[in-house]
């Protein structure tokens, strides 16, 4: 059994926490909370709780909810830390880590050149094979790489251009905007072009990012310039045989993300995640060699299998193809409604 701590359960931590508490190798060992909030008394129901500190702890006494020690005494009892913290303090904590000789596992929030390592299970799954220090790539950037990894094995891909909506923030966040307004990144490309560059390859990519006033998800308009011949038909047939790819239709009634994450409700799984990429059927369409689609990404799940697949890379228990098919099957990866 592969021990695995998480240090910071919040948006993507807490899915991480039960995802490695659904697999047959894995237990999760502790997660680390900084304050006693809602998040935490919940959390408690099934996990050992530690803290950043031995001063955070007073707070959780208070509070009444009981701390098992600290993030070193997490690390001692782990075989892995999942550091899930918020951007940035990836970097700081790769310090403490090092000096305990644990293996870690960062999140696209951090550098790649802090890393051995970026990892996306259909890209790149064999870069990570036994290295100690590994970064999940982001939720946009994972969304990205699954489907152009799909077309690029059956008709290459020469050129990558996309078009990033994102959401303004996860659903729980009341603090962040634009409220009214559309927010383009002023940098070109956005900084996704290089990420996915991490874990796709030697592929010109170029990526813009506009921010809109939703919590749902993200959209991505993508355009390909493939290196064989296709047709529509033999695109969405490629990317259906990718279990974390999910081929949806406007005619089937989900003309918009509202009616995805409302279909990712009727699947039942916790807290209604869409791990797999939401593509649009109807926007599969080629002209000459260029392919164009749009794609739907769920930013609080889609990389949670990622994490999961990536453990095992690092501690060399399972291929690749074995570590997809378990992952698939202990979070109900693949199956309709």
């Amino acid at each position: 059994m592969i021990k695995v701590g998480i240090n910071g359960y919040g948006t993507i931590g807490r899915r991480v926490a039960y995802a490695v508490r659904q697999q047959k190798d894995m237990v999760v060992t502790g997660i680390v909370k900084t304050k006693p909030d809602y998040v935490a008394q919940a959390a408690a129901r099934d996990f050992r709780i530690f803290t950043p500190d031995g001063k955070a702890a007073d707070a959780f006494s208070k509070a009444g909810v009981p701390v098992a020690g600290t993030l070193e005494n997490l690390i001692d009892d782990s075989d892995i830390i999942v550091d899930a913290t918020p951007e940035g303090m990836g970097a700081i904590n790769l310090e403490l880590y090092r000096k305990h000789r644990i293996k870690a596992l960062f999140q696209g929030g951090e550098e790649h050149e802090m890393v051995q390592a970026s990892f996306n299970a259909y890209s790149n799954f064999s870069e990570s094979w036994g290295k100690d220090y590994v970064r999940v790539v982001s939720c946009n950037t994972t969304a990205l790489a699954r489907t152009v990894t799909s077309v690029r094995k059956d008709f290459g891909v020469r050129h990558v251009s996309a078009t990033l909506i994102r959401r303004a923030t996860d659903p729980n966040d009341s603090s962040k905007g634009p409220i009214n307004a559309l927010e383009p990144s002023l940098k070109f490309p956005s900084h996704h072009a290089p990420d996915l560059k991490t874990v796709i390859g030697n592929v010109d990519v170029e990526t813009v990012a506009v921010k809109a006033p939703t919590t749902l998800m993200h959209v991505h308009v993508v355009q390909l310039e493939l290196e064989k011949p296709a047709d529509s038909a033999k695109v969405i047939e490629a990317m259906g045989k990718y279990s974390r790819i999910l081929l949806v239709s406007g005619k089937a009634g989900m003309q918009s993300t509202a009616q995805i994450m409302d279909m990712a409700r009727e699947r039942g799984r916790d807290r209604s995640d869409l791990y797999e990429i939401a593509v649009w059927k109807e926007s599969v369409n080629l002209k000459g060699q260029k392919l164009n689609y749009i794609q739907a990404v769920h930013q609080e799940s889609d990389v949670v299998p990622e994490n999961v697949d990536a453990i095992r890379a690092m501690f060399q228990t399972m291929d690749r193809d074995k570590s997809i098919s378990e992952t698939d099957k202990t979070l109900n990866i693949g199956n309709k409604v």
